[in-house]
């Protein structure tokens, strides 16, 4: 089953993009057309067919177009900051389409759309969050049609960041290691997560997040997927690991519960007939990993 979030089919344009002349052309091509994203999630057309809204490209009107790629016909598609426009225009673009969350998106939208919706908004949320150099404080201007920022200052470059997070099944004796975190209702609950820290494995990552976070040993993690998490710029590396069991209990503030759920209760869950247990929601990888784990158990899988 694919991850949403992946499949994004744009040509990314890496060589173009270094070309200052070659930009210049992308951006005065009559062809060229621009994605529409705000803080609050990426505009969607209305129609029959869902689709991320496409515009013409007006280059004297809006302020940093970053370039996403070029479409199978060539021609250049850019992505636009809404919060960045003058309120007029910004209506103007808005009439006849609708803001869509992220996460409505990346179950609403074909693959390809959902992939290039993640795409898109993991970009401008990093240029949205650093404007200003880390080093000297100074304000950067964008590079590579979007893909770098530099100082002018003191001529640092700064490029997109991606925060690696580890997100495992952790299994004994045919239950699933769950925990609900801190302000989620009751009853939901999740796999165990947590960032890579500096110096660290992804596997020696999984084995101390999990200690950390429930007082349980892992061990013998293997990898098994991976899942771009644009909130605002996480990349999401699914695991599955075994323990030997023992007694869960929150270790940390970032679970209010853990434990162990049997398979029964899991698939119950899966098919929404658990009252007492929910699940994430289909967009995330976590509930891919779930409902992963819960088809080889049934297929008699170690």
């Amino acid at each position: 089953m694919p991850r949403p979030f992946t499949g994004m089919a744009l040509d990314r344009a890496s060589a173009e993009r270094k070309d200052p002349a070659e930009i210049e052309r992308l951006l005065l091509d009559p062809q060229a057309r621009a994605l529409v994203a705000a803080d609050g999630g990426v505009l969607v057309a209305d129609g029959a067919s869902p689709a991320l809204l496409r515009v013409p490209l007006v280059v004297r009107s809006w302020s940093e177009p970053i370039l996403l790629g070029l479409d199978s016909g060539g021609e250049p598609v850019f992505a636009v900051d809404l919060d960045s426009l003058a309120p007029g225009m910004r209506a103007q673009i808005t009439d006849g389409a609708r803001l869509t969350s992220l996460r409505e998106a990346g179950t609403q939208l074909p693959r390809a759309e959902a992939g290039l919706a993640a795409y898109m908004a993991a970009l401008l949320n990093w240029h949205r969050r650093h404007r200003f150099c880390s080093t000297c404080g100074t304000n950067t201007v964008i590079e590579e049609a979007g893909h770098s920022r530099r100082c002018p200052r003191c001529g640092a470059h700064h490029f997109p960041r991606t925060d690696p997070v580890v997100i495992m099944t952790v299994e004994h004796e045919r239950r699933l290691l769950l925990g609900r975190r801190a302000g989620w209702p009751a009853g939901r609950c999740s796999v165990l997560a947590g960032f890579i820290s500096p110096g660290e494995s992804a596997e020696e990552a999984v084995i101390r997040e999990v200690r950390e976070e429930s007082g349980i040993i892992a061990r013998e993690p293997c990898y098994v997927t991976s899942q771009p998490w644009p909130f605002p710029s996480s990349l999401m590396l699914g695991f599955d690991a075994v323990s030997d069991g023992g007694d869960p209990a929150p270790a940390d503030d970032e679970l209010d519960e853990v434990g162990w759920f049997s398979l029964d209760a899991v698939c119950d869950a899966v098919a929404e007939r658990n009252p007492v247990l929910q699940l994430p929601p289909p967009v995330s990888i976590a509930r891919f990993l779930i409902e992963r784990w819960v088809a080889r158990k049934q297929a008699g899988g170690s």
